[in-house]
């Protein structure tokens, strides 16, 4: 039971540097937004490309971008009391995203943003069971996604400066997996861990606008976290038994090509 109990604070311990992350994400996003503020809140001069793309109430463009993604789990009561597995930790995974953005204007500084977009990501649940007194054998769950997403987003720019503006962007987002296996012929049989095709997130993140004479560049940082629980719980099967919940979290880079 002490090694039980040591196995908890660790979990613990993980999941607050998550939460440690995330505040420190916010704390970079709050810092960058002041700090390019300052800077491009200058006197508004050479400006060329920024007025031409400023007569515009909305444009369109393309988006590339690279994520990494990874679940976290919180284990549920029976988890002490099992025997079959004494860690249960998630693992991140790459994946890259393809999609069509669509910008509206909201004013000098505010932007109404729709970035439909298909997204693959890997995310993977690593077991681990005990053999012998010393020996962790890794047994690996991966879920390959292929996602439809559709964020809706809210973006706060800074005064533009030698064409270029700072940004800070706040939304939700809706996820669809098209691969999801959570209704195959495994899943019905009570082979393999059941997840929720459907996800709904909330994102946070910065990025700056760049202005050329054909289009805007927006290299971007973004975060988004779940806000339901994707595990679809089987009591008869000891991988999902073990667990109360599966939120789903991802940083993407993104690429903006927009005009």
């Amino acid at each position: 039971m002490l090694h039980l109990s040591r196995r908890e604070m660790n979990f613990g311990r993980l999941s607050n540097a998550w939460t440690c992350r995330f505040k420190n994400l916010l704390l970079i996003v709050l810092l960058f937004y002041v700090f390019a503020t300052s800077v491009f809140a200058q006197k508004a001069r050479d400006n060329y490309n920024y007025m031409d793309f400023n007569q515009k109430p909305y444009y369109f463009g393309i988006t590339l971008g690279y994520n990494q993604s990874q679940f976290k789990i919180n284990r549920g009561a029976t988890f002490a009391e099992n025997d079959s597995f004494r860690i249960v930790n998630p693992q991140a995974g790459p994946g890259f995203n393809l999609g069509v953005v669509s910008n509206l204007r909201i004013g000098e500084y505010f932007d109404a943003r729709f970035l439909p977009t298909l997204s693959f990501a890997e995310r993977t649940i690593v077991y681990k069971k005990l053999q012998g007194k010393n020996t962790n054998i890794p047994i690996p769950s991966s879920f390959d996604a292929v996602l439809v997403e559709l964020p809706f987003q809210l973006r706060y720019k800074s005064a533009p400066y030698k064409d270029k503006r700072a940004f800070v962007i706040a939304g939700v987002k809706y996820t669809y997996d098209v691969a999801s296996t959570s209704k195959s012929k495994q899943a019905e049989r009570g082979e393999i861990i059941r997840i929720s095709p459907t996800d709904f997130s909330f994102e946070l993140g910065a990025g700056v606008q760049m202005y050329f004479p054909y289009f805007i560049f927006s290299p971007e940082l973004k975060f988004s976290r779940g806000m339901n629980n994707m595990l679809i719980y089987n009591g008869t099967l000891k991988k999902s038994s073990i667990l109360e919940q599966i939120i789903s979290r991802a940083f993407t880079l993104s690429f903006h090509f927009e005009g």
